[in-house]
Protein backbone atom coordinates (compact mmCIF):
# COMPACT_ATOMS: atom_id res chain seq x y z
CA UNK A 1 0.00 0.00 0.00
CA UNK A 2 1.53 3.58 -0.90
CA UNK A 3 2.36 4.98 2.40
CA UNK A 4 2.16 8.94 0.89
CA UNK A 5 -1.62 9.75 1.25
CA UNK A 6 -1.41 13.04 -1.34
CA UNK A 7 -1.31 11.71 -5.01
CA UNK A 8 -1.07 14.26 -8.17
CA UNK A 9 -1.19 13.28 -11.59
CA UNK A 10 0.40 14.93 -14.49
CA UNK A 11 0.08 14.90 -18.44
CA UNK A 12 3.66 15.19 -19.85
CA UNK A 13 5.33 15.58 -22.89
CA UNK A 14 8.89 14.69 -24.24
CA UNK A 15 11.78 14.31 -26.68
CA UNK A 16 13.56 11.01 -26.09
CA UNK A 17 16.71 11.66 -28.29
CA UNK A 18 18.70 12.51 -25.31
CA UNK A 19 17.52 9.66 -23.28
CA UNK A 20 17.67 6.16 -22.63
CA UNK A 21 13.96 5.51 -22.29
CA UNK A 22 12.29 6.17 -19.26
CA UNK A 23 12.92 3.56 -16.64
CA UNK A 24 15.74 4.70 -14.71
CA UNK A 25 19.59 2.77 -15.03
CA UNK A 26 22.75 2.92 -13.67
CA UNK A 27 24.98 6.18 -14.98
CA UNK A 28 22.58 6.35 -17.68
CA UNK A 29 20.07 9.68 -18.20
CA UNK A 30 16.60 8.69 -18.60
CA UNK A 31 13.13 10.94 -17.96
CA UNK A 32 12.49 9.19 -15.10
CA UNK A 33 15.91 10.20 -13.23
CA UNK A 34 15.71 13.81 -14.50
CA UNK A 35 12.05 14.33 -13.19
CA UNK A 36 13.53 12.91 -9.75
CA UNK A 37 16.25 15.33 -9.83
CA UNK A 38 14.20 18.55 -10.44
CA UNK A 39 11.79 17.29 -8.62
CA UNK A 40 13.89 16.86 -5.52
CA UNK A 41 15.49 20.22 -5.75
CA UNK A 42 12.18 21.88 -6.02
CA UNK A 43 10.39 19.93 -2.96
CA UNK A 44 13.81 20.35 -1.21
CA UNK A 45 12.99 16.45 0.04
CA UNK A 46 13.01 13.63 -1.41
CA UNK A 47 10.09 11.86 0.52
CA UNK A 48 7.94 10.78 -2.90
CA UNK A 49 7.41 8.09 -5.17
CA UNK A 50 6.77 8.80 -9.09
CA UNK A 51 5.76 6.10 -11.70
CA UNK A 52 4.74 7.07 -15.04
CA UNK A 53 2.00 5.21 -17.44
CA UNK A 54 4.45 4.07 -20.03
CA UNK A 55 7.97 2.67 -19.72
CA UNK A 56 9.24 4.10 -23.34
CA UNK A 57 12.43 2.94 -24.89
CA UNK A 58 15.70 4.75 -25.83
CA UNK A 59 14.94 7.48 -28.34
CA UNK A 60 11.35 7.50 -28.48
CA UNK A 61 9.44 10.64 -27.80
CA UNK A 62 6.41 11.03 -25.76
CA UNK A 63 3.31 13.57 -26.91
CA UNK A 64 0.28 12.39 -24.46
CA UNK A 65 1.86 10.59 -21.28
CA UNK A 66 1.20 10.85 -17.95
CA UNK A 67 3.32 10.66 -14.43
CA UNK A 68 2.14 9.97 -10.89
CA UNK A 69 3.70 11.62 -7.72
CA UNK A 70 2.98 10.46 -4.14
CA UNK A 71 3.58 13.10 -1.33
CA UNK A 72 3.44 12.58 2.17
CA UNK A 73 2.51 16.22 2.86
CA UNK A 74 -0.58 18.33 0.79
CA UNK A 75 0.99 20.92 -1.65
CA UNK A 76 -0.30 23.97 -3.78
CA UNK A 77 0.65 21.76 -6.56
CA UNK A 78 -0.19 24.29 -9.58
CA UNK A 79 2.42 26.59 -7.93
CA UNK A 80 5.34 23.91 -7.73
CA UNK A 81 4.07 23.16 -11.91
CA UNK A 82 5.47 26.03 -12.84
CA UNK A 83 8.17 25.50 -10.71
CA UNK A 84 9.23 22.10 -12.09
CA UNK A 85 9.07 23.38 -15.60
CA UNK A 86 11.30 26.50 -15.08
CA UNK A 87 13.90 23.58 -13.63
CA UNK A 88 12.96 20.95 -16.40
CA UNK A 89 14.97 21.28 -19.87
CA UNK A 90 13.46 22.58 -22.28
CA UNK A 91 12.83 18.78 -23.85
CA UNK A 92 10.65 17.66 -21.34
CA UNK A 93 7.32 19.62 -19.77
CA UNK A 94 4.82 18.76 -16.99
CA UNK A 95 1.78 19.94 -19.14
CA UNK A 96 -0.83 20.10 -16.51
CA UNK A 97 -2.01 18.44 -13.14
CA UNK A 98 -4.37 17.30 -10.78
CA UNK A 99 -4.74 16.19 -7.57
CA UNK A 100 -6.58 12.43 -7.68
CA UNK A 101 -7.01 9.83 -4.96
CA UNK A 102 -3.81 7.52 -3.51
CA UNK A 103 -5.53 4.58 -4.35
CA UNK A 104 -5.62 5.80 -8.17
CA UNK A 105 -3.28 3.35 -9.69
CA UNK A 106 -2.08 4.62 -12.60
CA UNK A 107 -0.63 1.63 -14.55
CA UNK A 108 -3.91 0.03 -13.99
CA UNK A 109 -5.75 3.31 -14.98
CA UNK A 110 -4.60 3.13 -18.28
CA UNK A 111 -7.17 1.97 -20.95
CA UNK A 112 -5.21 2.05 -24.81
CA UNK A 113 -2.05 3.88 -25.98
CA UNK A 114 -1.48 5.52 -29.78
CA UNK A 115 1.43 5.18 -31.34
CA UNK A 116 3.01 6.68 -34.14
CA UNK A 117 5.89 5.95 -35.99
CA UNK A 118 7.04 8.54 -38.79
CA UNK A 119 8.74 8.03 -41.84
CA UNK A 120 9.89 9.06 -45.25
CA UNK A 121 10.43 7.75 -48.84
CA UNK A 122 12.46 10.64 -50.21
CA UNK A 123 15.77 10.73 -52.35
CA UNK A 124 17.09 13.85 -50.82
CA UNK A 125 16.53 13.04 -47.42
CA UNK A 126 17.81 16.31 -44.71
CA UNK A 127 19.55 15.02 -41.70
CA UNK A 128 17.88 17.56 -39.86
CA UNK A 129 14.36 15.85 -40.41
CA UNK A 130 16.35 12.73 -38.51
CA UNK A 131 14.71 13.91 -35.57
CA UNK A 132 11.52 12.70 -35.87
CA UNK A 133 11.30 10.45 -39.33
CA UNK A 134 13.01 7.97 -40.53
CA UNK A 135 13.96 8.14 -44.61
CA UNK A 136 13.24 4.48 -46.03
CA UNK A 137 15.43 3.91 -49.16
CA UNK A 138 13.66 1.67 -52.44
CA UNK A 139 10.22 1.61 -53.18
CA UNK A 140 7.31 1.25 -51.22
CA UNK A 141 3.94 0.02 -52.20
CA UNK A 142 2.00 2.04 -49.60
CA UNK A 143 -1.44 0.09 -50.81
CA UNK A 144 0.40 -2.99 -49.76
CA UNK A 145 1.65 -1.85 -46.23
CA UNK A 146 -1.85 -0.14 -45.55
CA UNK A 147 -3.44 -3.55 -45.81
CA UNK A 148 -0.77 -5.61 -44.04
CA UNK A 149 -1.92 -3.15 -40.91
CA UNK A 150 -5.41 -5.10 -40.88
CA UNK A 151 -3.97 -8.02 -40.36
CA UNK A 152 -2.45 -6.62 -36.83
CA UNK A 153 -6.06 -5.88 -35.65
CA UNK A 154 -7.44 -8.02 -32.88
CA UNK A 155 -5.71 -10.24 -30.34
CA UNK A 156 -3.29 -11.93 -31.21
CA UNK A 157 0.09 -13.74 -30.02
CA UNK A 158 2.87 -11.00 -31.02
CA UNK A 159 5.68 -13.41 -29.71
CA UNK A 160 7.08 -13.01 -33.52
CA UNK A 161 6.87 -9.13 -33.52
CA UNK A 162 8.96 -7.67 -30.21
CA UNK A 163 11.80 -8.52 -28.06
CA UNK A 164 11.16 -11.33 -26.30
CA UNK A 165 12.27 -12.39 -22.69
CA UNK A 166 13.01 -15.14 -20.55
CA UNK A 167 10.79 -14.18 -17.61
CA UNK A 168 7.88 -13.60 -20.06
CA UNK A 169 4.91 -16.23 -21.23
CA UNK A 170 2.13 -13.77 -22.26
CA UNK A 171 2.84 -12.24 -25.47
CA UNK A 172 -0.71 -11.81 -26.38
CA UNK A 173 -1.96 -8.46 -26.43
CA UNK A 174 -5.15 -6.32 -28.44
CA UNK A 175 -4.58 -4.02 -31.15
CA UNK A 176 -7.95 -2.00 -31.92
CA UNK A 177 -6.25 -0.25 -35.07
CA UNK A 178 -3.55 0.10 -37.28
CA UNK A 179 -3.02 2.23 -40.56
CA UNK A 180 -0.35 4.05 -42.62
CA UNK A 181 -1.66 7.88 -42.78
CA UNK A 182 -0.19 11.21 -44.42
CA UNK A 183 0.65 13.52 -42.05
CA UNK A 184 1.60 17.14 -41.64
CA UNK A 185 2.73 17.49 -38.18
CA UNK A 186 6.32 18.49 -39.83
CA UNK A 187 6.36 20.75 -42.52
CA UNK A 188 9.67 23.22 -43.25
CA UNK A 189 12.58 23.41 -45.25
CA UNK A 190 14.23 20.38 -43.82
CA UNK A 191 11.29 18.04 -44.11
CA UNK A 192 10.16 15.97 -46.91
CA UNK A 193 7.14 17.15 -48.51
CA UNK A 194 5.83 13.57 -47.83
CA UNK A 195 6.08 12.08 -44.73
CA UNK A 196 3.69 8.94 -43.32
CA UNK A 197 3.08 7.36 -40.16
CA UNK A 198 1.97 4.08 -38.95
CA UNK A 199 -0.29 4.56 -36.58
CA UNK A 200 -1.71 1.76 -34.09
CA UNK A 201 -3.68 2.03 -30.97
CA UNK A 202 -3.91 -0.97 -28.38
CA UNK A 203 -4.54 -2.20 -24.91
CA UNK A 204 -0.77 -2.43 -24.11
CA UNK A 205 2.15 -2.88 -26.02
CA UNK A 206 5.81 -5.34 -25.70
CA UNK A 207 8.92 -4.46 -25.68
CA UNK A 208 10.10 -2.98 -29.20
CA UNK A 209 6.53 -4.44 -30.23
CA UNK A 210 5.55 -1.17 -32.29
CA UNK A 211 9.32 -1.33 -33.95
CA UNK A 212 9.36 -4.73 -34.98
CA UNK A 213 5.71 -4.41 -36.95
CA UNK A 214 6.81 -1.59 -38.73
CA UNK A 215 10.09 -2.97 -39.91
CA UNK A 216 7.73 -6.31 -41.03
CA UNK A 217 5.83 -3.27 -42.65
CA UNK A 218 7.99 -2.02 -44.94
CA UNK A 219 9.45 -5.32 -45.75
CA UNK A 220 6.03 -6.23 -47.23
CA UNK A 221 5.97 -2.63 -48.77
CA UNK A 222 9.36 -3.83 -50.31
CA UNK A 223 8.50 -7.15 -51.46
CA UNK A 224 10.66 -8.69 -49.19
CA UNK A 225 8.07 -10.49 -47.03
CA UNK A 226 5.03 -12.38 -48.20
CA UNK A 227 2.03 -10.83 -46.10
CA UNK A 228 0.92 -14.11 -45.01
CA UNK A 229 3.76 -14.47 -43.25
CA UNK A 230 2.17 -11.60 -40.54
CA UNK A 231 -0.56 -14.39 -39.53
CA UNK A 232 2.29 -17.28 -39.78
CA UNK A 233 4.22 -15.62 -37.24
CA UNK A 234 1.00 -15.30 -34.98
CA UNK A 235 0.91 -19.42 -34.90
CA UNK A 236 4.46 -19.79 -34.82
CA UNK A 237 6.53 -17.53 -33.70
CA UNK A 238 9.47 -19.28 -33.18
CA UNK A 239 10.17 -20.87 -36.39
CA UNK A 240 10.89 -17.76 -38.01
CA UNK A 241 14.38 -15.24 -37.75
CA UNK A 242 13.69 -12.49 -35.52
CA UNK A 243 12.87 -9.37 -36.87
CA UNK A 244 14.74 -6.40 -36.28
CA UNK A 245 12.79 -2.94 -34.51
CA UNK A 246 12.95 -0.22 -36.82
CA UNK A 247 15.03 2.70 -35.77
CA UNK A 248 13.43 4.22 -32.13
CA UNK A 249 13.81 8.32 -33.66
CA UNK A 250 10.76 7.66 -35.59
CA UNK A 251 8.77 6.65 -33.22
CA UNK A 252 6.22 8.93 -30.62
CA UNK A 253 3.71 8.04 -27.93
CA UNK A 254 1.10 9.79 -29.26
CA UNK A 255 -2.15 9.98 -27.04
CA UNK A 256 -2.25 7.86 -23.53
CA UNK A 257 -5.93 7.23 -22.87
CA UNK A 258 -6.68 6.53 -18.66
CA UNK A 259 -10.28 5.08 -16.89
CA UNK A 260 -9.34 7.84 -14.42
CA UNK A 261 -12.11 9.12 -11.98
Amino acid sequence: MQSRPFSYLFTITYFGARYKGWAPQPNQPTVQRRLERVIRHVLGHEDFSLIGASRTDSGVSCLSGYVQLFLRKEVEISSFLLLFNEHLPQDIRLNSVEEVSANFNLIHAVQQKTYRYYFANSSEFHPFASAFTVNVSGDLDLDLMKEACQLFVGEHDFKGFCRPSENKTDYVREVLSAGILATKEFLGQFFPTKIYCFQITGTGFLHHQVRVMMSAVWKIGKGEMEMSEITQRFGFPDEFEKLPPAPANGLVLWETVLDKL
